[in-house]
């Protein structure tokens, strides 16, 4: 019996030891520069600036597209609501960055591209941060999802709607020097 229970803490530990923290993280994205917020501060609650951030991210993209003349709220398929915004035939979802790779966020990021082109729509994630989960992008290729990063997805965004959200949120971080 130890011999087993020894076999499974052997395994958690070899998993632990393996596990990669980024307390040390000093990644910062214009969205953090816009409102001033330091990597420090952002590592104090990881959860609550990610949610947050977020939040931000998914309005801005909204607001961006709101007076194209093809824009429509999110879609609603039942109880789910597989994007927050439609722009023509793209049902878009918005990341600040991807960091969960459970099951449940897997999964629907796979079923939710093909049940969005069934619906006639091209899904696109627009992820604001560059350092998303590697499974959780393999997830959404996997889903069909057209993925937009970093840049690409502030190209994404002055294509469809004609404004420049990185000159924007850059302008808006000049009134916040952060350390980098």
């Amino acid at each position: 019996m130890e011999n087993r229970l020894d076999d499974v803490l052997r395994r958690y530990h070899s998993s632990f030891v393996e596990k990669v923290y980024s307390d040390e993280n000093d990644d910062h994205d214009l969205l953090m520069d816009a409102f001033g917020i330091s990597p420090q501060l952002k590592r104090e609650n990881r959860q609550y600036w990610g949610r947050e951030l977020g939040k931000c991210w998914e309005s801005l993209v909204i607001e961006a597209c709101r007076n194209v003349d093809t824009f429509q709220p999110a879609l609603r398929i039942g109880d789910d609501e597989p994007c927050d915004l439609r722009v023509g035939n793209y049902a878009i979802d918005t990341k600040y960055r991807v960091g969960s790779g459970d099951s449940g966020t897997l999964k629907k990021f796979k079923q939710y591209g093909p049940l969005l082109r069934e619906n006639g729509y091209t899904p696109v994630f627009l992820f604001l941060r560059e350092d998303n989960l590697p499974a959780a992008m393999t997830a959404c290729q996997k889903g069909g999802w057209e993925i937009y990063v970093g840049q690409d997805s502030f190209d994404f965004i002055q294509r469809v709607s004609g404004f420049d959200m990185r000159d924007y949120l850059s302008r808006k971080a000049r009134a916040f020097p952060v350390n980098r």
